[in-house]
């Protein structure tokens, strides 16, 4: 292990994060936070850094202080992606490793709830009583006997995989090696797209966002999909066509989207909006990037920043590494 690291804390970090962190840390060396050290002293803390825990690190840091980075070997993410991370600003000894799997609980059942909406139809029912309009004879859909293709079967893909399966959903996978413990009924590689999205009724898009999956699904992937399928994207919006998508959803109104991760959000580009009216569609159901937040959920995203970074300074597989010449 580093000799007594040096952990700077780059995120503003509330009480019920900052403690239970500082418990996980405990034995490490000397942790601080940015956000309480004296203007004058921020550039020391940084200078002396060997370890950063970061959540944005673009609004954390002046321009500046970039440059004072010299020392750190590892930059770990509180947030499981990496694609917001300034990597030419950080020099290319830095490990840089997302928060793999940190949220995928919670995540997976916000990626259900959001299913059976669409396929009970909730929000139109809904919408229909407050209209004084009792519509008792619309059938709703059957998730029994479908199949979802989950692209991407990381931590989040499995815990779906996991709360689809007793509701008896065949599980078609997508990730790198082709391979996996976890139980599915199929599991390819890329090259198995055009398969997979045949085949499903839902498909649950949980990729990294990178150089080669940016626009992975536009109008020629959307075209194979069933007309009556569903496609959830909660991973990043800049993974799907923006207007491909639109174009399928109002060319076809019995296909659906169910969209937590948009393709300008405030965490980037500061005000949410999209080029398409995508909301007055009745066939979107839409949550504003919040699939992974619960009560709790920093505070654990936190502690296991915190044991990711003792694998890494412990020689052990650290976990989210994040490929430079994914992203640059």
């Amino acid at each position: 292990m580093l000799l007594l690291p040096n952990v700077l804390v780059t995120f503003k970090a509330d009480e019920d994060v900052k403690q239970p962190l500082l418990s996980a840390l405990g034995g490490l060396g000397k942790v601080a936070f940015l956000s309480e050290i004296a203007p004058k002293d921020r550039g020391s803390e940084l200078a002396e850094a060997d370890v950063l825990i970061s959540w944005n690190l673009e609004r954390e840091l002046q321009p500046s202080e970039f440059a004072m980075l010299s020392n750190v070997k590892l930059l770990q993410l509180l947030s499981a992606g990496a694609d917001h991370t300034p990597f030419t600003r950080i020099p290319d000894t830095v490990t840089i490793a997302g928060n793999a799997g940190a949220y995928a609980e919670q995540m997976a059942e916000h990626i259900l709830a959001m299913i059976l909406a669409i396929y009970k139809n909730l929000i139109d029912r809904h919408n229909k009583l407050a209209e004084g309009v009792f519509d008792h004879t619309n059938e709703n859909r059957l998730l029994a006997g479908s199949s979802c293709a989950i692209l991407g079967l990381g931590g989040i893909g499995k815990a779906t995989a996991r709360l689809l399966r007793p509701f008896g959903v065949k599980i078609l996978a997508i990730n790198t090696s082709g391979r996996t413990d976890e139980q599915v009924d199929f599991v390819g590689t890329m090259k198995d797209l055009e398969y997979v999205l045949r085949l499903a009724d839902v498909v649950l898009v949980t990729l990294p966002l990178t150089n080669s999956t940016r626009g992975l699904v536009g109008s020629r992937e959307l075209d194979w999909m069933k007309n009556d399928a569903t496609i959830v994207n909660v991973a990043r919006g800049g993974l799907i066509d923006e207007t491909a998508l639109f174009q399928k959803l109002t060319h076809n109104p019995t296909f659906h989207a169910a969209i937590d991760t948009w393709w300008d959000e405030p965490f980037r580009d500061e005000k949410f909006h999209t080029n398409h009216p995508f909301l007055i569609l009745p066939n979107v159901l839409g949550s504003p990037h919040n699939s992974g937040l619960v009560p709790g959920a920093l505070t654990r995203a936190a502690v296991d920043a915190a044991e990711n970074i003792k694998r890494f300074l412990n020689h052990e597989q650290t976990l989210g590494v994040a490929k430079r010449s994914d992203y640059t």
